[in-house]
């Protein structure tokens, strides 16, 4: 039986590519992009987030914050306080994504009439096959 030998680089090039792809689902998503919209170069708690961020449930903000600072995108501060008080930011990291997402953004509004006839042809399709 052969055991296949992998050179290091090898094997670091699978760690960030696997790392990359993890990192890319962590932030990539609905809500992710909408939480580094909305916090912009702010700092906010909690509740003024999700007044933010339309149609996302407590769960599911706590959640993708949670993602967001175990990827080092958002840095979260709690005070001894009573109540307890919760601040969220970008990171440097984070405000470089705000960047990205940005252009993202500006890609959508340069780019809308032409996804929405898209989306219309396909939709007259029928059974979307294109046939």
């Amino acid at each position: 039986m052969e055991t296949e030998q992998v050179e290091p680089e090898d094997a670091d090039a699978a760690r960030v590519h696997s790392l990359a792809r993890e990192v890319f689902s962590g932030v990539a998503d609905k809500w992710s992009l909408l939480v580094i919209n909305a916090l912009g170069s702010r700092t906010l708690r909690f509740t003024e987030l999700r007044a933010e961020v339309e149609g996302v449930s407590h769960k599911m903000l706590t959640q993708t914050l949670r993602g967001l600072e175990r990827n080092g995108v958002v840095h979260r501060t709690v005070y001894a306080t009573v109540p307890p008080r919760v601040d969220y930011r970008l990171t440097g990291a984070g405000e470089d994504l705000r960047d990205t997402v940005n252009g993202v953004c500006a890609w959508t509004r340069r780019h809308l009439g032409e996804v929405e006839a898209a989306r219309h042809r396909f939709a007259e399709r029928g059974d979307g096959t294109g046939r």
